[in-house]
């Protein structure tokens, strides 16, 4: 399958696994954020990875769209007044702009405990894969993942550089478990669910950091060059909130030569393995066009 196959795929079953019911605005607010239009990247990576290690893509549709509802929980909460306070999202409102904040916490919440319900009650795995896919997803979604690079974000904002003790390190900790920490779980759960060897998983684990850690580069860099109507969102916020950034730490052309070599890695990393995909390799290809190197 292509890319634009597994977007169409994905967003039928976003929407199908997403039923509005009472209390209405709940339901409405959680698809709301998930069904906005996106690349929808981490559940393609998560259908790649198990169509690349033999595994029937339709059992690990459920995973994938978890991961998305994840994804979409990351951004409701990351666009609240008292996180990023960023009024629009891939060209549209935040959902706390059209839903409130209260909903919108909720609908965060709710999000984070509905994809592993999802992934528990539609997955048609085995007890035992599903048990450690849902080991992985509560593991790099919570405070060991997910939830500690936003910490480590939002604690590293309005300082200079010389008041945070080793800003690289902290910035490679942002990166990783802000952004690469959903590639990866998208990548090893599809890995897990075709049955790949713990070898395989390791590599595919070394792939989806590197394109996570690029990816955010990526995104950095694209906060500091695009404009509201390229970006769906505001531009500069970054810069304006003073946060720990690869555009801070390096600059603008250091930062473009750090996602490139990276880039060329993930190449490395996928021939290495002998990793056959078109479609991993089209979603390194977009990001190199998006910043244009």
């Amino acid at each position: 399958m292509k890319m634009n196959d597994y977007i169409e795929l994905i967003d039928k079953k976003l929407e199908e696994f997403i039923p509005v019911q009472y209390p209405d605005e709940i339901f409405e607010s959680m698809k709301y954020t998930v069904l906005l239009p996106g690349k929808r990247l981490r559940p393609a990576m998560c259908l790649e990875a198990c169509r690349i290690f033999g595994g029937n893509i339709e059992h690990a549709l459920p995973t994938a769209c978890a991961v998305e509802m994840i994804h979409a929980q990351s951004l409701i909460h990351d666009d609240l007044p008292c996180m990023d306070n960023d009024d629009f999202r891939r060209g549209k409102p935040t959902n706390h702009k059209v839903f409130g904040e209260a909903i919108a916490v909720l609908a965060g919440d709710a999000l984070l405990t509905f994809a592993p319900q999802l992934i528990i009650e539609k997955s048609e795995i085995s007890i035992e894969k599903k048990l450690r896919v849902v080991e992985e997803f509560v593991k790099m979604s919570g405070a060991y993942g997910l939830i500690a690079g936003q910490v480590v974000d939002i604690k590293s904002e309005k300082k200079s550089l010389n008041e945070i003790s080793d800003p690289e390190k902290t910035l490679e900790y942002i990166q990783t478990n802000k952004t690469a920490v959903l590639f990866k779980l998208a990548l090893r759960t599809g890995a897990i669910i075709a049955g790949a060897s713990d070898k395989q998983i390791g590599e595919i684990t070394e792939f989806g950091q590197n394109l996570g850690v690029a990816f955010q580069i990526a995104d950095d860099i694209l906060d500091e060059i695009s404009t509201f109507e390229e970006m769906g969102k505001s531009s500069g916020k970054d810069k304006n909130a003073q946060k720990l950034t690869s555009i801070s730490l390096y600059g603008l052309e250091n930062a473009k030569c750090k996602v490139s070599c990276i880039l060329e890695n993930c190449y490395d990393t996928i021939e290495n393995y002998g990793i056959k995909s078109e479609v991993l390799n089209e979603i390194i290809l977009g990001i190199k066009k998006r910043v244009g190197i």
